[in-house]
């Protein structure tokens, strides 16, 4: 029984010894992949739920010239005029209906700012875990593909906080005056972040199309003979998915316009460099039928380094 259990102890740390901290390769057992996404989902969490925390606290708490939490979020509905919220002339503030309805409010606001503040957090975390699995050039475009999606979504959701006092303004307008206007927290809430999310997520199409003209799956030649069709798709999208208000359709659709111009370019220039190396390799001139001029020679058995194969490498 002492052999057996030295052994296992021994077996274990091994294995603790042979992890991604220790192993410059990234070479990994399937436990040890269990482990390590364990291990990275662990402090994922406990980052989300810091941040969580701070903005929490962050929502009744001005950070010394920063507003509140509170105050970035009921500022769209603070901006309609006074006269249409309601109590007339009091002052600015959303209706509880139910008991702990602003607890849950302050709860979920304070875990959706965190998450965003603590992003660089959570998103390296995953990062960890899948980089050793790539290749230095797709580590590249891995990582520059993750920056633009931030940019890109930070854009859309300012873009959609600046244009949602507009947007409350003209629904608060329909009823002919036959309305009073007081908005119940949890309604204003949702409708305010899932407004921010939808302009959000539909700024990541020039990133799509470019992704998709990278891998070859459309080129600039049919994005351009399919321009005026995308466009109106992309207006009848915003009417869509956007209050029953033209101010925000418009600035999404321009936005969206705007943005897929620019890919549409992109797409252009890659296409125009990829046909200039066919060219100059030769591919143009090269039937359907006939084999693409790679030189490459398979190397045998005997000449593979010993010692140093990925057999149990799983990424």
């Amino acid at each position: 029984m002492g052999d057996t259990s030295g052994k296992r102890e021994g077996r274990n740390g091994k294995r603790k010894a042979r992890s991604r901290r220790h192993n410059p390769d990234g070479t990994m057992s399937l436990i040890e992949h269990i482990y390590e996404f364990r291990r990275r989902l662990g402090y994922a969490l406990i980052a989300l739920v810091l941040g969580g925390i701070l903005g929490f606290l962050w929502f009744s708490n001005r950070v010394g010239s920063i507003p509140s939490l509170g105050e970035l979020v009921t500022g769209p509905y603070c901006q309609i005029p006074e006269d249409m919220r309601y109590p007339r002339g009091g002052e600015c503030q959303l209706l509880q209906t139910v008991p702990f309805e602003a607890f849950m409010i302050q709860m979920k606001v304070g875990l959706t700012a965190g998450a965003v503040l603590f992003a660089p957090v959570w998103i390296y975390q995953f990062w960890a875990f899948i980089a050793p699995g790539l290749y230095s050039k797709e580590r590249k475009y891995a990582l520059t593909f993750v920056g633009l999606a931030s940019m890109l979504f930070a854009g859309g959701a300012l873009l959609a906080y600046f244009m949602a006092p507009h947007a409350l303004e003209i629904l608060t307008t329909f009823g002919g005056g036959e309305f009073a206007t007081w908005f119940t927290g949890d309604k204003y809430i949702s409708f305010v972040l899932s407004l921010l999310i939808i302009f959000g997520v539909s700024f990541e199409l020039p990133l799509l199309i470019i992704m998709l003209n990278r891998v070859g799956v459309v080129r600039y030649q049919m994005l351009k003979k399919w321009r005026r069709g995308i466009i109106m798709i992309m207006f009848v999208f915003a009417a869509f998915v956007t209050p029953a208000d033209p101010f925000s359709m418009i600035a999404l659709a321009l936005a969206l316009c705007v943005l897929f111009e620019i890919s549409l370019q992109v797409t252009r220039f890659h296409d125009r460099k990829l046909d200039k190396q066919r060219g100059t390799e030769g591919w143009e001139d090269l039937a359907d039928d006939e084999a693409a001029p790679f030189e490459y020679t398979p190397s045998s058995i005997d000449d593979e380094p010993r010692g140093g194969t990925r057999t149990d490498d799983v990424t």
